[in-house]
């Protein structure tokens, strides 16, 4: 592989007083003597997108707001995704299904990886986030990362991780490279 892969590891909640970033920061940490990719922090609440305001589908790639092209430019520049998300209510972030549902193509061929929290571990936000990458046709590599904002932070907030989540944060980041390796040639030919 001549250049490395580019990966995004996206903060999914947007609310005050959030876990989010302390968890990404967490998965950040791993990246650290990684040497197949670069790894870049994408934090949703700072990416200025209203509720969706385009006209047309996204699959038809006629975006009219200035907000979507600088999001179609930013998500096009990446290889692959860790989403890093808490569970609301059995499901995702709003915030993270309108960050999606703003884009296609620029998601495409692509490949994410999951590490969700919440009180349970925020496996339901994973299954539904699935759901909605299959869609955009992201493959998502099976490792995954469950937190469990009791048993892997202290006061429900300050990343304390049980002793084998550190081995899954860095099976997960592996698979995601793998994949995002073996994806390259779908989005660039000429890579090959």
């Amino acid at each position: 592989m001549s250049t490395p892969l580019s990966i995004a590891v996206i903060i999914a909640s947007s609310r005050p007083d959030r876990v989010g970033p302390a968890v990404a920061h967490w998965v950040m940490e791993g990246t650290q003597n990684r040497t197949a990719a670069t790894y870049e922090l994408v934090d949703l609440a700072e990416q200025d997108l209203p509720n969706l305001d385009e006209p047309e589908p996204a699959s038809s790639g006629n975006y009219t707001q200035p907000h979507t092209r600088a999001w179609a430019e930013r998500v096009a520049g990446y290889d692959a995704f860790v989403f890093v998300t808490p569970e609301y209510n059995h499901g995702i972030p709003g915030q993270l299904k309108n960050a999606l549902d703003f884009l296609y193509a620029e998601w495409n061929d692509k490949v994410a990886g999951i590490v969700c929290y919440g009180s349970n571990g925020g496996f339901r936000a994973a299954e539904q986030l699935k759901l909605t990458l299959n869609e955009l046709q992201v493959a998502v590599v099976r490792a995954q990362v469950e937190l469990s904002t009791f048993d892997d932070m202290q006061d429900q907030r300050d990343m304390a991780p049980r002793d084998y989540q550190p081995g899954k944060r860095t099976t997960l980041l592996a698979a995601v490279e793998r994949w995002a390796g073996a994806l390259r040639p779908l989005r660039d030919p000429a890579s090959s």
